[in-house]
């Protein structure tokens, strides 16, 4: 049997149904069967489902060491992912749904508050080096591989939306220079702040809430049904990305962290702010022009989006507000 040589080892499990997943990759075990731990008896936002989700969808992007490129369609393995994706996105629907049309979505998101409370304004004005390290790692477990997720929806979409979405992502992977893809440049960032700078090496310290946000990504992108929602959360991404980038500048250069790791959130104030514009003119305008049955689903993603995101800046500031690490530690509590 073929196995991959290289990319990231795979983690540690956090219970029963990621530990199977793991050892089934690694060839020392089986899947759950009817009669052993199930998605629906887990924590949709826990870190036992998230993380096996997390683990099957790795291996549609760089796979693991010593693991066959061959599970990535493994029957067994996808029927199983197929029942993690349905509990977590029922989950969603019901905790996330809150608008029907794009224009409320957004509605909120375009508009600066002028005290803000989100991780970006606290980076900002009093976060400590060691919180910008933590937030750095635990983001590399996305902004490694920045933009893949979302080109996924590429294929799905034509005409306007097509070309837009293709506009944006040439940026993201640097205009065909290899130096400013942004996963490379986030790197640079890492390498900067004394991190490791290895695709997946801090996969192990991301607790669910950083987890649901990748495996939002991916639960879109690898479905066409979902290409609307796809589009949203990348709307929300976008909406969003400009103004917190140049408070995560503005932190960066507070501390000290240095200038790849303040450059790559300023690229991100300007570059963003053009995206943001082609986004909700171009790709949105574009997807309801062809398709206006998806604007709920558009909204959706938004929706969802935001809610992640909101959840995973609680677990943030909550640990960080104690003086305590927000790195998810082996043993803990489930969902803690």
């Amino acid at each position: 049997m073929d196995i991959d040589r290289q990319g990231p080892a795979l983690p540690q499990g956090r219970g029963e149904l990621s530990a199977a997943v793991i050892d089934f990759l690694g060839g020392e075990g089986s899947l759950p069967s009817a009669t052993d731990v199930l998605p629906e008896d887990l924590d949709p936002y826990g870190d036992d489902l998230q993380l096996a989700l997390y683990v099957c969808y790795e291996l549609h992007y760089r796979g693991f060491a010593g693991v066959s490129p061959s599970f990535e369609w493994d029957p067994a393995l996808l029927s199983l992912r197929s029942r993690l994706e349905n509990q977590f996105l029922t989950t969603l629907r019901k905790d996330a749904g809150r608008h029907e049309t794009v224009d409320a979505a957004l509605a909120g998101l375009l508009v600066e508050p002028l005290q803000g409370t989100s991780v970006s304004h606290f980076l900002r004005d009093k976060g400590e080096l060691w919180q910008l390290n933590e937030f750095a790692a635990l983001r590399s477990v996305y902004h490694l591989k920045e933009a893949d997720p979302q080109v996924w929806v590429l294929p799905r979409l034509w005409g306007r939306a097509k070309a837009g979405m293709a506009a944006v992502e040439f940026d993201e992977y640097g205009g065909g220079r290899a130096e400013r893809v942004h996963a490379q440049l986030f790197a640079d960032l890492m390498r900067d702040l004394g991190l490791d700078a290895t695709y997946g090496h801090y996969v192990d310290a991301a607790g669910a809430p950083m987890l649901a946000t990748v495996n939002l990504m991916s639960l879109f992108g690898l479905h066409r049904a979902l290409r609307g929602c796809l589009v949203g959360h990348f709307a929300a991404v976008e909406v969003t990305s400009s103004p917190g980038s140049r408070r995560l500048a503005h932190a960066m250069r507070r501390t000290g962290a240095g200038p790849a790791a303040e450059f790559f959130y300023s690229e991100h104030v300007e570059a963003d702010a053009v995206h943001e514009q082609i986004v909700r003119r171009e790709v949105i305008g574009g997807l309801l022009e062809t398709e206006p049955h998806l604007e709920a689903d558009i909204a959706f993603g938004i929706d969802a989006t935001v809610h992640l995101e909101d959840l995973l800046s609680s677990h943030l500031l909550d640990a960080w507000r104690d003086g305590r690490t927000s790195l998810y530690v082996s043993g803990q509590a489930e969902g803690s």
